[in-house]
């Protein structure tokens, strides 16, 4: 990717970001949704606490929420937009255009930055304003982890939305997803799951990416209800970087291969399909 493609795929990106928060389905849906959610369960719960911690079970919420946000955005949205997008032969024009897959990529890739960004933002409003939450005591850790984890999974959402082969099969694929969220100690404590589903927990970044944004917001008496009774930084930023080149290893390959792939034979073969079901 050249410095042009990247220019373009930016303002691309930030230009679908800002047409989806004029447009109120989207605006709802994409954005709103998750955050009513949130609001609707912060409202519910209250003031209770996690047995044995003193850590308001709000607070703990929405550092999951934050988790989710990241892991949706990268690996259920990205991938639901890939498919469309070659279903519809827009990545069958682009590929005509010179730098028009790479800056295909950069757009979408800024879009769910921008989506993380804000949907981020309001979680946090929404758990100070109406559950007291507390604001990040760390915020360079909040930081980065919000950013490896994004580089960690947003090239994995690319490669994920290359393999799919229709926008019926990204359902089946969230399916796991969404297990792993509730296995994964985001929405509550790991260490409640047998010890075998916390070892497939810290197979995957979700996992990590949850600890470390609960390093930044809760305090040490948390870690009554962590393995190891730790925050493991330096083992959240390995194993997100890990799956961050993991992911920059495969997506390209795997991109190049769907877009050479595209044709005008297939897009004809997939809408004269889709009329007929």
């Amino acid at each position: 990717m050249n410095a042009k493609a990247l220019r373009i795929g930016i303002k691309r990106g930030w230009t679908e970001h800002t047409h989806l928060l004029k447009t109120r389905k989207e605006l709802v849906g994409t954005l709103i949704g998750t955050v009513g959610v949130f609001a609707a369960l912060t409202l519910w719960m209250g003031d209770s606490t996690i047995e044995g911690t003193g850590v308001s079970r709000i607070t703990f919420m929405m550092v999951g929420f934050l988790a989710y946000t990241v892991f949706g955005t990268a690996l259920m949205t990205l991938p639901m937009a890939l498919v469309t997008d070659r279903e519809e032969g827009t990545l069958l024009r682009l590929r005509a255009i010179p730098g028009g897959i790479p800056a295909y990529l950069a757009g979408r890739a800024t879009t769910a930055l921008c989506q993380i960004a804000v949907q981020s933002a309001l979680i946090v409003a929404t758990g100070v304003l109406l559950g007291g939450a507390p604001l990040p005591h760390d915020w360079p850790t909040l930081a980065w982890v919000l950013l490896l984890g994004t580089v960690a999974t947003v090239p994995l959402g690319a490669a994920i939305g290359s393999v799919l082969p229709s926008r019926n099969a990204v359902g089946i694929a969230t399916l796991p997803m969404i297990a792993l969220m509730f296995t994964s100690g985001v929405f509550f404590p790991v260490t409640i799951m047998p010890e075998a589903v916390q070892w497939v927990a810290q197979a995957f970044p979700l996992y990590w990416q949850g600890l470390g944004l609960r390093a930044a917001f809760l305090p040490d008496a948390m870690l009554a209800a962590e393995i190891a009774g730790s925050w493991r930084l330096p083992y959240v930023a390995a194993v997100l970087a890990a799956w961050a080149v993991a992911g920059m290893l495969l997506a390209p390959p795997l991109i190049r291969r769907v877009t050479r792939r595209e044709s005008g034979s297939r897009l004809a073969a997939r809408q004269l399909a889709a009329q007929r079901s």
